[in-house]
């Protein structure tokens, strides 16, 4: 697995209000959307847990990467950077209609998917409690409400889940507990990544269909047909 240097070269207040850093790193380490990099400060000696960064924009010498972030991260600060790890979103070429649908504070982690289907001249709906100044004009917003009236509009459902909201998202989405979902679903799962493949630690077990998996190499995007909830 590739290491590469990095450094926070910025920071702000993103979307949902948190902390976003702007890491400064070569184009490869740079993940792609869903999958995530291991980093850490050399400085640090009493973190001895590594932080998961999620791209939230691409800019030109790095990435801004989406929180939750250290709150010792300042600008200067360097960092050894391993990934990208993990399975990431698949936009497939028939995709034509995207919706996104943010369950946690921030949908920074979607906002890359979105961008890649704008390239492509795909009708984009992001479903969010979060205000979003300045998100690109071509992006329709609904408040997180009215997702369940629109499952049966796109051909692809992408969600940023906390992963203890799993078992109730069929309330959420207001499913029947045998109704089918009318599109494909793929779900970014917030979970602590602590030993980001190396322990295989289990902290970030996932419940499937097929027993667990772990979300730090299996996941942390997973179809949601194939998870247990």
């Amino acid at each position: 697995m590739a290491t590469y240097p990095g450094r926070v070269s910025e920071v702000r207040l993103g979307l949902g209000g948190e902390l976003e850093a702007l890491i400064t790193c070569p184009p490869g380490a740079v993940p792609p959307a869903g999958r995530y990099l291991s980093a850490w400060a050399p400085t640090e000696a009493d973190a001895p847990l590594a932080t998961p960064l999620f791209l939230s924009q691409p800019t030109r010498d790095g990435f801004w990467a989406a929180s939750p972030l250290p709150p010792s991260w300042i600008p200067g600060t360097q960092l050894i950077l391993r990934g990208p790890l993990g399975r990431g979103f698949d936009l497939p070429n028939t995709v034509s209609r995207l919706a996104l649908a943010s369950l946690g504070t921030s949908p920074a982690r979607l906002l890359p998917l979105a961008l890649a289907a704008l390239e492509r001249d795909c009708a984009v709906t992001l479903f969010t409690t979060a205000s979003l100044p300045g998100l690109a004009t071509k992006i329709e917003i609904f408040p997180l409400d009215a997702l369940g009236e629109a499952l049966s509009l796109p051909d692809l459902l992408a969600l940023d889940l906390p992963l203890e909201r799993l078992p109730s998202l069929r309330s959420l989405l207001g499913l029947s507990a045998t109704q089918l979902l009318p599109c494909s679903v793929q779900v970014l799962l917030g979970t602590p990544l602590p030993c980001a493949g190396i322990g295989e630690c289990g902290a970030c077990a996932v419940p499937s269909r097929r027993g667990y998996k772990l979300a730090c190499v299996d996941g942390p995007v997973f179809a949601l047909e194939s998870l247990e909830w």
